[in-house]
């Protein structure tokens, strides 16, 4: 009875992989990142830039929307970083710049020569 197993040649662990295997197991993940590029990050951007432009665009006049729902009429917009709004007649408040969520209607230039 020969309880010893035959040995058979197996390759050697370790030995180092081809390139073009590497390069063959990481394109998936490559292709996956091109693609959220593409689809989720590129458009945000731009989204975010047009975002940022409407916001420096703010002027006397403008009705806006807030990012807590408000709806009022800018009266001055002197500072960078914030301005004030008229949400009722004689109803004002200071809002950030940064918490305009959308320009409704463009006013037209307030002439302050009159």
């Amino acid at each position: 009875m020969n309880f010893i197993a035959p040995a058979y040649a197996q390759a050697a662990a370790g030995a180092p992989a081809s390139t073009t295997d590497m390069v063959l197991q990481f394109a998936p993940f490559l292709v996956i990142i091109v693609i959220m590029y593409f689809l989720i990050l590129r458009p945000q951007r731009q989204r975010q830039k047009q975002h940022q432009e409407m916001i420096s665009k703010v002027r006397r006049g403008d009705t806006i929307v807030t990012a807590g729902g408000l709806i009022g009429k800018v009266v001055k917009a002197d500072g960078d970083a914030d301005v004030q709004v008229e949400l009722a007649e004689g109803v004002r408040v200071r809002v950030l710049r940064s918490a305009i969520q959308d320009v409704r209607a463009k006013g037209e230039p307030v002439n302050d020569n009159a």
